[in-house]
């Protein structure tokens, strides 16, 4: 990782290695639900819980700023490899390459950064504050995104693992089947390719958003105690992806979206969908129109069920006082948040809005 800032990761990533795992409650949303500040909030436990103690742990330091609590909490799975979504050697493409997408914002400047498809470079949410603190511009992407990283002291490398090249040849021995064609010959349900678009549709319409193949982001919210705000998220996209493919996560307002004056929101799912909606701008949005995190995740939710009945998404939301809140569909999402005086991550499990009459209030249980 290039010398950017003083602070390393490194070490808390040694520590929470040996942390203890996230604590298991059960309670319901009460509108006043803020930890208190500061506050690091993401998409996800599980591993994901990892990044959310680095990035508070961090933000307990005077000299953390909430976007380097960002960049440490994104790097940590970066580093770790979050559930093989996050990071080096997770989600081959159809030619068996990992490509990174990452974007961090700040809440007070409402400056972005972003790399999209960057190639042979790791550090994705780290190139992305480069691209923001070096440059004026927001977005960098494909080989000239690694060429800028390589010029700003970010090491070139193969993201490839073992791992990762096996699953691209068991994926390839079956047909390579899922895959993301349409209306392409030879047919992509039985074939491999090589593709060329076909005359008619006899090879099937856009699906309604059921995924291929599972494929989490993490999307994170960092409060200072100062009040500052600032957003990120890292992802390694969807496996099996058309070479070139960039999703949601790179992209503001839909991957994450902070405004400092009124809070911030991060995103998961089908980003090939979700990206249509800017789905976490519209939820920053609500909070300013006066709804409450929850209301303004489940709002954001139904907007895009109301098209895509089967999609896959999670949004999770927090103003800038700390109070909390989710929505998502077609799976059973969480999201996990760590505040002032807590000992320890809490993850929140949050059921799908268009699965069951109960789904449709909103009630958030913690697991």
């Amino acid at each position: 990782m290039a010398p950017l800032r003083e602070f390393t990761v490194a070490p808390i990533i040694l520590w929470l290695s040996t942390s203890i795992l996230a604590r298991s409650t059960n309670d319901t949303y009460t509108g006043n639900n803020s930890p208190g500040l500061p506050m690091v909030i993401n998409t996800w436990g599980g591993p994901f819980t990892a990044a959310t103690d680095a990035a508070y742990l961090a933000l307990l330091q005077p000299e953390t700023s909430a976007l380097d609590a960002v960049e440490i909490g994104c790097s940590t799975c970066e580093a770790n490899q979050c559930d093989g979504s996050v990071g080096f050697g997770g989600s081959p493409d159809e030619n068996c390459e990992t490509t990174l997408d990452a974007m961090i914002m700040d809440g007070t400047t409402m400056k972005s950064g972003a790399v999209a498809a960057l190639r042979r470079v790791r550090d994705a949410v780290s190139v992305a504050r480069a691209v923001l603190e070096h440059t004026t511009h927001s977005l960098l992407a494909g080989d000239l995104a690694t060429d800028f990283a390589e010029s700003n002291g970010f090491a070139v490398q193969d993201l490839s693992t073992p791992e990762s090249i096996a699953s691209c040849a068991r994926w390839r021995a079956a047909a390579c089947q899922p895959n993301y064609r349409l209306r392409v010959t030879p047919d992509p349900a039985t074939s491999c390719g090589p593709y060329s678009p076909s005359a008619g549709d006899e090879y099937g319409e856009e699906p309604s958003g059921t995924a291929r193949e599972g494929h989490d982001t993490i999307s994170m919210i960092a409060l200072h105690a100062s009040g500052a705000m600032a957003a990120g998220t890292s992802t390694n996209g969807a496996g099996r992806k058309v070479p070139g493919r960039v999703g949601d996560g790179p992209i503001a307002g839909s991957g994450s979206y902070v405004d400092g004056e009124v809070g911030g929101c991060g995103a998961t799912g089908d980003g090939d969908i979700m990206m249509r909606f800017l789905p976490c701008y519209q939820a920053v949005e609500n909070l300013r129109l006066g709804m409450d995190p929850q209301r303004a995740a489940a709002d954001v939710v139904r907007r895009m069920v109301r098209r895509y009945p089967a999609l896959q998404s999670g949004i999770v939301v927090v103003d800038s006082q700390g109070r909390h809140g989710g929505a998502g569909s077609g799976w059973t999402f969480t999201y996990a948040y760590r505040g002032a005086g807590m000992n320890e991550t809490i993850v929140v499990s949050v059921p799908p809005l268009n699965e069951g009459a109960a789904a449709g209030t909103g009630d958030l249980r913690k697991s």
